[in-house]
């Protein structure tokens, strides 16, 4: 009988695992009051090794169990498993909505006991990184289909045999035409600005002044500061 193949997809010796309180919005998890100072809605409970498996077991008789993918969330000095988390569905592992930083992931512990942990990366390749090998894992579980199977229509905009275009730069060589053919310039320009330019765009947030307005205050203070790691997004 051949033997199970494990596969290393992704790893990271340092991820912060969070007790966070259960989902009050059907859209998903924000994950800003977990750490907000002064009163975080979320209990730390240790920063563990993170590292996302995946098994083939070609002896097995079911589909569904000859491939598996699986998040284990480990000692990162002993390698004691903590919590592993099965990937069977996209809904096990949910991305925070405010920060490309913070992940919601449904683990399974002894006896089939089932809680939702927070992830919190330091940094934000290493969440990318995670991202990536969650959706190769989508790939080769099937969950993610080529556009071909999914029914999408490719346009083809390519030129057909005969078919010519047409470029005329700058009216070079073009004659004045009679009147008809100005009302039909003029009512082509007032087409196009018939609507009014949108206004001049609103300073983000997050941008950084051109000028010093802090007065020396800390990102804390001004309100950027996520309460463990830096700003969010």
């Amino acid at each position: 009988m051949a033997e199970p193949m494990q596969r290393l997809l992704f790893t990271t010796p340092s991820v912060h695992i969070y007790a966070i309180p259960p989902l009050t919005s059907t859209r998903g998890f924000n994950a800003g009051p977990w750490t907000a100072p002064p009163k975080p809605t979320a209990q730390h409970i240790f920063t563990a090794r993170l590292r996302v498996f995946e098994l083939s077991n070609p002896s097995s008789t079911s589909d569904r169990d000859s491939l598996t993918v699986t998040i284990n969330l480990e000692d990162a000095k002993t390698g004691e498993l903590f919590a592993a988390s099965p990937y069977s569905s996209e809904a096990v592992v949910q991305p925070a909505l405010d920060s490309s930083r913070f992940f919601a992931v449904r683990v399974v512990g002894e006896g089939g006991m089932k809680a939702t942990l927070g992830l919190g990366f330091e940094d934000r390749s290493d969440a990318f990184d995670f991202g990536i090998a969650l959706r190769e894992a989508r790939k080769v579980l099937g969950w993610e289909k080529p556009k071909a199977e999914t029914g999408d229509v490719l346009r083809d905009f390519s030129l057909k045999e005969g078919e010519k275009i047409h470029i005329q730069v700058g009216g070079k060589g073009r004659r004045e035409g009679g009147e008809g053919e100005k009302k039909a310039a003029r009512d082509d320009g007032q087409a196009l600005f018939s609507i009014a330019p949108p206004p001049p765009a609103a300073s983000s947030g997050f941008a950084q002044p051109s000028v010093d307005v802090t007065n020396g205050k800390s990102a804390a203070e001004l309100g950027f500061d996520d309460g463990e790691f830096g700003e969010f997004q």
